[in-house]
């Protein structure tokens, strides 16, 4: 999702593999217990790819990290890799985001004269921002570190699920500082904000903001390692006599002196419920002072995580590549609860001690494509608690989420996202949560009258001139309402089940048999005039971030459907082969939104992640492998513009964690996964239920990019899918690779993927 809104400047001992492995594939795995070497966190940090950048721990609620003086697009994240001026470190960030925000609670150390603004990117010295180099920092997963040239104050940063940990080195300094400014967000605009000093070594308060998320509301409290000398507040940058502040830009400077390479420490707690309960998730999670146990710590939960997934290769870029996708898929969706499991929901209600971990950041029209479907293979009991969190929302909002966060339905892109992501889990017979609640959430939300719905229920399609983006709408709600389908008809409800798969079929409407595109129609007789399948105006046509080349193969979930408009197999393919290398100038801000170009296929923008591996539907899997290996290599990179468009919250490295094990989830939404071109020599999956799932690459290189044969426990395969209960069962699987197309394997109609299984 790359919504270009722009704003002014304002283990642990992990599995080793199977007895098949050689000594030289041995020497070439990767340490048993320290994946976490091969992740780069600051791939994705140049170009467009907005991640974020700092310390966290998995799906934690506290990502803290630099947030820099720039601002605009390229800023979501509050960090871009051609920015040298930092401002301070903030404890809730996006990843990969295409609207900024959050950037919450920024902490400043500092020397000198006291400056309570960051002054300007043409005289930061007139604030208290501070330059950097670029070979001065250090980036691993759960630990960041800085050295901020203006002060020579070394920066670490490490934290916990609810707690950012800070420890800074000073020099010498009889006026060393801590400046805690709430005034500064990224994208957003301060509403109130309260800082108070509550003891010697404790301050707390909160912050009020509206933004992408209109009502964001977050308390802290913050906790020095040694009694606090001196604390002055200000109101902007007036000073407020006594311990408290409220104000719409509310600041404070904590003062002292410091002795040559002496070290500060500061957690910070943070809360959706109260100062109070900042403070406790700080005794419950970091009851002690110890900075490098944390970082230990958290560098062990992500061993741990991406210890699910054990790769062997020689190529050690791939290793870096394919670790830090899969740790880019776990910084959210993100705690959005406390210790005590309290939260404050979309009704803006309190809500105590839930029975489940509730989660927020749900950016799901990126997402549902890949990264949820990953959530089902690697995450299964965080798969109960996003279902869960979406119905608690769908209770509290009256629909299910849009994209969520902050306790705020932003309302942002097309579909009702979330159903497909509710549907697979139900489908693929997940149980921690309620399955008829989980039905009466799809079915309301699918059948209001907003966004285009009511068009929908009573004429079937959504006319174009009645709001923007109404052909992606449209399809999107087709793929909704497929899924929709399947769990009715896994319920025994036929009604419903006869109703949504109707209404499924409803991007037929959009196709025009005279130029063979998905187009706008304004009426049962009238199309969207004038039409050019190259055009991509942003947020003032019918197609969201995209055009009418990539939005014709948005039916995943009827391929067979999509084929038959087209005129057949063959017409499909020719078609199909087309997309791959029409030229063409899409116009208006498609620079922006359409990166990651192979003729009309725009691989940095979700609409086309499926499209590769539509191939195997019309028995040439080659086609696949081609288009699939050549992503792998060419559009993801180990170095900071190594995305070639936003991460979108994981759904960019999620197609590359499942296209490098060597398949992905054309259907989102039914339980099976496409055979593409895999690049490593060896797999293990350590899956949930205790089972483990081993793939086994024969003659693996950059030539043998086709499949060749497969067996599955020692017996032929010949499907060029894999049924995702296949998977979970565990198992053997043996790929023979060849660098030349097989004429057999995956090419008979019986071996194809299909919709409906």
């Amino acid at each position: 999702m790359k919504r270009t809104f722009f704003y002014p400047l304002v283990t642990l001992l992990l599995l080793t593999g199977s007895g098949l492995v050689s000594a030289q594939s041995r020497k070439s795995a990767p340490s048993s217990t320290k994946l976490t070497q091969y992740v780069d966190p600051f791939i994705g940090t140049s170009f467009h790819g907005h991640v974020f950048m700092g310390a966290n721990v998995p799906f934690g609620a506290v990502q803290l990290g630099p947030s820099q003086m720039s601002k605009g697009w390229d800023w979501c994240s509050g960090y871009h890799y051609s920015d040298s001026l930092l401002i301070g470190f903030a404890h809730t960030h996006l990843s990969g985001t295409g609207i900024g925000d959050l950037g919450d609670i920024l902490i400043m150390p500092t020397t000198g004269p006291v400056k309570v603004t960051k002054g300007t990117s043409k005289d930061s010295q007139s604030g208290y921002a501070s330059r950097f180099a670029h070979t001065e920092k250090t980036a691993r997963p759960g630990y960041y570190s800085v050295n901020l040239k203006r002060y020579s104050i070394k920066a670490e940063l490490t934290a916990t699920e609810r707690v950012g940990i800070h420890r800074y080195t000073f020099p010498k300094s009889s006026d060393a500082h801590i400046v805690i400014d709430l005034q500064e967000g990224i994208g957003d605009i301060p509403t109130e904000t309260h800082l108070e000093k509550k003891n010697d070594t404790t301050l707390v308060g909160y912050r009020y903001s509206r933004g992408w998320a209109r009502d964001q509301r977050l308390y802290f409290a913050i906790v020095f390692a040694k009694p606090i000398q001196q604390v002055a507040l200000y109101d902007d940058q007036k000073p407020v006599e006594g311990n408290t502040v409220t104000a719409k830009h509310a600041k404070g400077v904590v003062s002292f002196a410091t002795q040559a390479g002496e070290k500060v420490a500061i957690k910070v707690g943070i809360s959706p419920v109260s100062p109070d309960n900042a403070l406790a998730n700080i005794r419950s999670e970091v009851p002690h002072w110890n900075f490098d146990q944390v970082a230990t710590n958290a560098d062990a939960a992500w061993n741990n995580e991406l210890g699910k997934v054990v790769v062997k290769t020689a190529n050690k870029d791939r290793l870096k590549t394919f670790y830090t996708a899969l740790y880019h898929t776990m910084i959210a969706p993100s705690i959005f609860n406390d210790h005590n499991g309290d939260y404050v929901g979309a009704d803006k209600k309190l809500h105590q001690n839930a029975s489940f971990t509730n989660l927020t950041t749900f950016s799901l029209w990126d997402t549902y494509r890949a990264a949820n479907p990953l959530f089902t293979l690697l995450q299964p009991k965080r798969v109960n608690d996003m279902v869960s969190s979406m119905l608690a929302i769908y209770q509290q909002q009256g629909k299910l989420p849009i994209w969520h966060l902050v306790g705020n339905e932003t309302n942002t892109m097309p579909g009702n996202s979330a159903i497909p992501v509710v549907a697979d889990a139900y489908l693929k017979g997940f149980t921690g949560f309620d399955a008829n609640l989980a039905f009466e959430a799809m079915k309301a939300s699918a059948m209001r009258d907003e966004r285009g719905l009511k068009f929908v229920k009573a004429q079937g399609y959504i006319p174009g001139d009645s709001l923007v983006e109404s052909v992606a709408q449209g399809l999107e709600y087709a793929i909704d309402d497929w899924a929709i389908a399947q769990v009715a008809k896994k319920l025994g409800k036929t009604d419903d089940y006869a109703y949504f798969s109707k209404r499924a079929k409803a991007y037929q409407f959009y196709f025009d048999p005279v130029t063979r595109f998905m187009r706008g129609r304004i009426s049962d007789n009238e199309r969207r005039t004038p039409f050019s399948p190259l055009v991509a105006r942003h947020m003032k046509d019918d197609f969201a971030e995209g055009n009418a080349w990539q939005y014709t193969w948005l039916v995943p979930h009827d391929v067979e459907g999509l084929m038959t408009l087209l005129g057949g197999e063959k017409a499909f393919t020719q078609k199909l082969d087309s997309l791959f290398v029409v030229q063409g100038d899409m116009g208006g801000e498609a620079s922006n939104d359409i990166t990651g170009l192979i003729g009309q296929y725009a691989h940095g923008n979700e609409p086309s992640h499926h499209i590769t591996y539509l191939y195997a539907y019309v028995g040439q899997p080659w086609k696949t492998a081609d288009k699939v290996r050549y992503i792998l290599d060419s559009l993801y990179a180990p170095k900071p513009d190594g995305l070639c468009g936003n991460e979108d919250v994981g759904q960019m490295s999620a197609w590359y964690v499942f296209s490098a094990l060597g398949f992905y989830p054309v259907n989102p939404a039914n339980g099976a996964y496409v055979f593409g071109s895999p690049v490593f020599d060896e797999v293990t999956m350590r899956l949930a239920n205790g089972k483990t799932f081993r793939i086994n690459v024969v003659n693996n290189s950059k030539a043998n990019r086709y499949i060749k044969r497969i067996t599955l426990d020692g017996k032929p395969y010949t499907r060029s899918y894999l049924l995702h209960q296949t998977l979970v069962n565990g198992g053997n699987l043996t790929i023979e690779m060849s660098d030349k197309p097989s004429t057999t394997w995956g090419v008979a109609t019986t071996d194809r993927p299909k919709s409906v299984y």
